[in-house]
């Protein structure tokens, strides 16, 4: 049986995916700060398990273990919120990461490209010159490729598909504002940031596993919001209750928030949408091979 690791940090990036299967009848259950949906096809075709931890590689990492509990994991897909590193990517669009870089160590890791229609991602529908740093740069170990999944010819220019874009994400340890979305934009021709990535990359990496990404747009490139670091606990729990007491005697944070929250909400339906084009049914590893029969 096939099994499939969906990796996020929080609920809500789940919840339109976990929603449009409900009929299939998701098994949830809890492990400490671990969440977990299950999701069994008849006949041994597969299994998707959908996990989340909290912010951060650590929780990332948790939430994978978690799942790897209950045994061997033959995809990884990272999923969830990010922000845009320039204007091309718009909030409320989700896009197919190609490559992640982990700020902390410099590794860089390819993703493979996701398997489905042919499909617009978001809105991003040309390459930047940029974005053809994902082809070249390299692991610490590799002075010209990204680490290679199953696929040797993935991360060569002319191996994605014409109209797809190489979108690079970078993974830091906080949530960047304003001015770290400029830096890290100069410093690393990124497209998106986020806090979890590389750590469910590296972990693919390690056992040998196709790795895929795919990441919303929940905030803009120059939204300012409010430092959100002071919300997360060091475990990558959010704390809701300490940011409302903040934020309720503060209206002038309130526009700002409500715009995250409806472009997040879109952006998960987004994640949603390429989700359900691309895993199309029990066991995704098994329907890389075309089965048609194999839908949910």
């Amino acid at each position: 049986m096939k099994r499939v690791a969906i990796i996020a940090a929080m609920p809500g990036e789940l919840k339109p995916f976990l929603d449009s299967q409900a009929k299939e009848g998701w098994v949830h259950e809890s492990r400490g700060d671990v969440r977990l949906w299950r999701l069994t096809w008849p006949g041994d075709q597969g299994e998707w398990t959908a996990a989340c931890a909290g912010a951060g590689q650590q929780a990332a990492i948790r939430a994978f273990a978690e799942v790897e509990k209950d045994g061997r994991i033959d995809q990884a897909i990272s999923v969830g919120w990010v922000g845009a590193l320039s204007h091309s990517f718009k909030c409320g669009k989700a896009y197919v990461v190609s490559g992640v870089i982990d700020m902390l160590t410099g590794e860089r890791f390819e993703a493979a490209d996701l398997t489905g229609r042919e499909r617009e991602v978001g809105s991003h529908t040309q390459p930047s010159d940029k974005n053809e740093d994902v082809a070249r740069m390299g692991h610490p170990a590799s002075s010209d490729s990204f680490p290679r999944s199953q696929n040797r010819d993935l991360g060569h220019p002319g191996s994605f598909q014409i109209g797809r874009p190489k979108v690079l994400l970078v993974t830091s340890p906080k949530v960047a504002d304003a001015a770290e979305k400029r830096r890290l934009a100069g410093a690393y021709h990124a497209d998106l940031v986020d806090m979890e990535a590389a750590g469910v990359a590296r972990l693919a990496a390690m056992r040998g596993i196709p790795f895929q990404c795919i990441k919303g747009v929940s905030d803009g490139f120059d939204e300012d919001l409010l430092d959100f670091n002071r919300f997360i606990s060091p475990e990558g729990q959010f704390q809701t209750a300490r940011l409302l007491f903040f934020v309720l005697p503060r209206p002038w944070h309130w526009p700002a928030l409500v715009r995250m929250g409806e472009n997040s909400k879109k952006a998960s339906q987004a994640i949603r949408d390429i989700l359900l084009d691309n895993l199309n049914g029990p066991g995704a590893i098994a329907n890389q091979n075309g089965d048609p029969n194999l839908k949910p």
